[in-house]
């Protein structure tokens, strides 16, 4: 007969716990600010890719809502002016646009700050051009250092991408009566 062998095994508390791995924490701590960068800039085109879907679904939402001023429509994409003033241009390392005119077509040849669309008091738009090369205005030129009025419906070309300029009507005259109430009007 064989006989039998117990024996105790004895855990230290001092087993239970961890080193702590300064290597790990700091590839952690590495890897998760590149996914918060990561979700900020997935962020930032969720506009974009909402557009791209209006385009291939077909189903667009109203034009205007009541933080909108006005709408660039162009042909692939929508960019809505919410403030009362935006830039206009193509998007480069170490320039940032409100509008990179990119995303509707090949946009070489425009300048990296190519204009300013305002929003005066008065509630004109204006759009002033600080590129290279001109933009037009329903078919006006407007050159570099110049500015001309957006109207309703004015057609903006720049280099080869077109634009229809639609103005959020409601909102821009409430906003005359208050600028008129103000002045004493």
């Amino acid at each position: 007969m064989g006989t039998a062998c117990v024996s105790t095994l004895l855990i230290h508390d001092s087993e239970l716990y961890e080193s702590s791995d300064d290597l790990l924490e700091h590839e952690l701590g590495v890897a998760s600010r590149g996914s918060k960068r990561e979700i900020r800039l997935l962020e930032d085109q969720v506009s974009k890719w909402q557009v791209l879907v209006d385009t291939v679904t077909g189903i667009s939402p109203p034009e205007f809502d009541n933080q909108t001023l006005a709408v660039l429509r162009g042909r692939l994409v929508r960019y809505l002016m919410r403030s009362r003033e935006i830039t206009l241009g193509r998007k480069a390392s170490g320039v940032n646009v409100d509008v990179d005119l990119s995303l509707e077509g090949p946009a070489w040849k425009i300048s990296r700050r190519q204009g300013i669309i305002k929003l005066r008091n008065t509630g004109d738009f204006l759009v002033a051009n600080e590129g290279k090369r001109p933009i037009y205005v329903d078919g006006k030129p407007v050159l570099a250092g110049n500015k001309t009025k957006l109207n309703n419906n004015s057609v903006v070309e720049i280099a080869s991408l077109r634009f229809i300029f639609l103005i959020n009507l409601d909102l821009i005259n409430v906003i005359r009566q208050e600028t008129a109430k103000l002045s004493g009007h």
